[in-house]
Parts: C-alpha cells; structure tokens; sequence
C-alpha cells in the first residue's frame, strides 16, 4: 500500500458514497510527475542548467539547423510568458549559449539561436536527459511502456477536452 492507497481507503471509509478512483489516479500522476522532474532537475544541474534554461535550448536544437527561432516561435514552441521567455534569454545570452541577432528579413525585430558553446552544451545535456528519462521507465516492459503511452495519450485528450 502507497500513500496513494492510504488517502483513498481514508476517503472510501469516511465517505463511501463517493466514487474516489480518478482521485488515485490523478494523485499518483502527480506523484509520479514530482518524482521525474526530481531526477530530470539532477540531470539538467549537471550542466548548469535549470529546467527553464534547459527548454530554451533543446527547443533551439530541435529546431533544426540553423538552430534559429524567432521569440514568437520560441514562444509558441516553448508556451511560456513573453516577459518568462525575455528572462530566460537574457540569463543565456550572459551565460554565451545564445545570441540575439538583427533578423535580416525585418531589422524591426531579433532571431535568437544557439552559440557554438549553446550547441555542445545542448548537445550533452539532452543526450543524458534521454538517459535519465529511459532509467525512469526502466522498470516497465517494452509493451507496458507502449501501453502506458496509449493510456495517458487518451488521457491528455479527455482531459484537454473537458
């Protein structure tokens, strides 16, 4: 039995008329999310990075050489706050893992893309992040992992449709 099981029974015997499954469910998906977000913050500190600064650049790696965004496409890529994400750069840009540059096509505006020192940094960050999120799910099967997806994928939708 799990702190989990501990609170619902407490409900299930205090108040038997209510029906407190998705109570279990949401509470061990929350507990599962801190539990990972625990091991990822380790890995992303190794690097010197926070889970903020670590989006920023994988969102700029995974974007595709150039490794170039503007900041509404960084925004929308990484769906944070413009005043978060001007935090975020400036932080970056003094640590010389991004650079702000003049865009071309509209000197009005700026890109933002990763330096040299921004890619090798991403570069070995996200390789142990991948690590570290497979050592999380070790304990399941191939199929229970495949399972698992389909189930919250399911899940994710009611929940963004309701």
């Amino acid at each position: 039995m799990d702190h989990v099981d501990f609170v619902t029974q407490q409900w299930e015997r205090e108040r038997p008329d209510l029906d407190v499954t998705a109570m279990g469910i949401i509470g061990r998906v929350a507990r599962l999310y801190l539990a990972y977000q625990r091991e990822m913050h380790k890995t992303f500190a190794e690097f010197g990075l926070n889970a903020a600064k670590f989006d920023v650049l994988a969102t700029l790696r995974r974007s595709g050489a150039p490794y170039v965004l503007s900041p509404g496409n960084l925004l929308k890529a990484t769906m944070v706050a413009s005043g978060t994400m001007t935090n975020r750069l400036d932080r970056l840009e003094a640590d010389g893992l991004v650079k702000r540059e003049v865009n071309p096509e509209d000197s009005r505006s700026f890109l933002v893309g990763l330096t040299d020192a921004g890619f090798a940094l991403i570069e070995r960050a996200v390789s142990a992040h991948v690590q570290t999120q497979a050592r999380l799910l070790a304990g399941l099967s191939g199929q229970e992992v495949e399972m698992l997806k389909m189930l919250l994928s399911k899940a994710q939708a009611a929940a963004d449709s309701g």
